[in-house]
C-alpha cells in the first residue's frame, strides 16, 4: 500500500484525483506548511480498520491474565471527600 503526499493547494485543485488514488492506491497524505495534516483513505478501508471486534466482556474473557489467580488488593478505609 503506497502513500502519496499532496500539499493542501494540490489536493484542493485535484480533489477528485486524490479520492480516486485513495480508492485504488491506498492512503493519501495531505500536508500543510510541510507537515502531515491529514490522511485520506477509502471508505471501505476505514470501515475495515475501525470495525469493532466483540464487546468488552469478550475482551476480558480472552485476556491472557484470565485464570492466572491475579489478586487485586483494595485499600481499606473510606473514600475521599470531593467538594462539588
Amino acid at each position: 500500500m503506497s502513500t502519496d503526499a499532496w500539499t493542501v493547494a494540490e489536493a484542493k485543485a485535484r480533489f477528485s484525483e486524490v479520492i480516486d488514488k485513495a480508492k485504488t492506491d491506498g492512503p493519501q497524505t495531505i500536508t500543510r506548511n510541510g507537515r502531515r495534516a491529514v490522511v485520506i483513505v477509502a471508505a471501505d478501508e476505514w470501515e475495515r480498520k475501525t470495525k469493532r471486534n466483540g464487546n468488552l466482556a469478550d475482551f476480558f474473557a480472552a485476556s491472557p491474565l484470565r485464570g492466572s489467580a491475579l489478586r487485586v488488593k483494595r485499600l481499606g478505609g473510606r473514600p475521599r471527600k470531593v467538594g462539588l
